[in-house]
């Protein structure tokens, strides 16, 4: 229920003749979440690259008829939620270079100086490109001096500065490689011949794959007819974003080991622990992704949960929108409250996340005017203080409500009885993984790598840092 999009989705699959851009496109629809602006495939027969990119969700986009014009045996799709450039289909991708390699991209690079700087001294267009459509010109310029796929990302990727969880297509490698910190989850399965990449294992369970394990940071990995190749580009230095556990990741997904859903679960439980004296009758979930931070904080407080916030299935996710207009008017459409569960009623709504606010302060409005006695809001993450700038389209600083305002005076924002928030130590306990592995940057400010020119961007001295 955030005003935060999300970055991108990436799935490819090696090996498997005759049906590669259905189980593709299988995979990109359990990926939908990650990406609901555009999505595209590319596939190959060994000979040509064939693709198709178009606006809109994956079961609107893709045909019988154009699923069987995109011919071979392995392919690569993306789904994308625009992190530059705008929104236009002029952007969408795989990105298709020279018919010999195809690319897609999750994550965003904060400088593309290199790149430019790289790509200009080689005499090759740089002028209105993306930065996942810089970095396959890279690639494909080395492919073009005569180096294989591995090669040419080899040699791509020092010019590679942020965060990027990557596939590649030529006509006879896969290649899946990551950045140093691991920022976008990236792994690697299997389905009897067919290899399988993708941003996260629920596209697996689709179309029947086993996980083998996540594609490390700083690490290449080459499908082809010899097997599959690992190489090591970088010294591995971990900073998971912890945005995947709070929300971004399927909550049926493994992610670095951990079961999303217990991770969830575990959020609620220790928002009760750090929050105990709240006094409510019931717990209210904010669908879909508060429900099981929602069954933790039950089972810890006693509190019973209720689902009285009813979701519209067919209503997608708001913080999609591309502009403002439209998300105000999309929540009432989406939710609903059952007015005969919190009549009367202590609420205690628990959301995973606060952002600007302008979604949190319609629901408790909604509350109140069901007749709820006290509306209790409780977020199972902490307060939102900076803008991302490794491919979640955050807004900027000045828009994000809890760098703006103390915990008190959103509070009154929003029109909640009170307010609470889990803590950044709480967050990282709840994983059950060191507080060394994760990004923080959006809770803390402590970004893993360098932002450039954005670094002017941020203000770390103010009042409403005090909460």
């Amino acid at each position: 229920m955030r005003d935060l999009n999300e970055k991108c989705a990436v799935f490819g699959i090696f090996n498997a003749p005759e049906i590669a851009s259905r189980q593709a496109y299988f995979g990109l629809f359990a990926l939908q979440h990650r990406g609901q602006e555009q999505t595209g495939i590319a596939t190959t027969d060994g000979k040509k690259i064939f693709s198709y990119k178009n606006s809109g969700l994956v079961s609107q986009v893709y045909t019988e008829e154009i699923l069987k014009k995109l011919v071979g045996s392995s392919a690569i799709g993306h789904n994308r939620y625009s992190t530059s450039r705008g929104s236009t289909t002029d952007h969408a991708q795989p990105t298709i270079i020279n018919n010999t390699v195809a690319f897609a991209h999750n994550g965003n690079l904060p400088s593309t100086k290199a790149l430019l700087e790289f790509l200009k001294k080689n005499k090759i267009s740089t002028e209105e490109n993306s930065d996942s459509e810089l970095m396959a010109k890279a690639i494909g310029f080395y492919m073009k001096k005569g180096k294989s796929l591995p090669e040419a990302v080899t040699l791509s990727y020092p010019l590679f500065t942020g965060a990027f969880s990557c596939v590649a297509l030529s006509h006879k490698e896969l290649v899946a490689f990551r950045d140093p910190r691991g920022i976008r989850p990236l792994v690697i399965g299997k389905n009897g011949k067919e290899t399988i990449v993708a941003s996260e294992t629920c596209a697996f369970r689709a179309i029947g794959a086993d996980l083998l394990r996540e594609v490390l940071p700083g690490e290449m990995i080459t499908i082809s007819k010899n097997g599959i190749k690992s190489k090591i580009l970088a010294r591995a230095e971990p900073k998971f974003d912890i945005f995947e556990f709070v929300y971004f990741s399927r909550h049926d997904c493994t992610v670095l080991g951990k079961s999303v859903y217990q991770v969830r679960k575990n959020f609620g439980k220790m928002l009760f622990e750090e929050h105990p004296k709240i006094k409510i009758d019931i717990v209210v979930p904010v669908p879909e992704t508060s429900i099981p931070s929602a069954i933790g904080y039950s089972q810890a407080s006693g509190v019973p949960l209720e689902l009285a916030l009813n979701k519209n299935r067919y209503i997608h996710r708001t913080f999609i929108e591309p502009a403002q207009t439209g998300r105000d008017e999309k929540l009432k459409m989406k939710l609903s409250v059952l007015r005969s569960v919190v009549k009367g009623k202590r609420v205690g709504i628990i959301d995973d996340s606060v952002v600007r606010g302008t979604t949190s302060k319609p629901i408790v409005k909604m509350l109140f005017d069901a007749g709820a006695k006290e509306v209790h809001f409780m977020v199972a993450s902490a307060p939102v203080k900076f803008p991302d700038f490794y491919g979640i389209d955050t807004p900027k600083q000045e828009n994000l409500i809890a760098s703006q305002k103390t915990i008190k005076e959103i509070c009154k924002f929003i029109g909640a009885t009170s307010l609470s928030y889990l803590s950044v130590d709480g967050m990282v306990k709840a994983t059950g993984l060191p507080k060394k592995v994760f990004c923080l940057s959006a809770f803390n400010g402590e970004y893993p790598l360098p932002i450039f020119e954005h670094e002017k961007e941020i203000k770390y001295d103010s009042l409403k840092f005090k909460d």
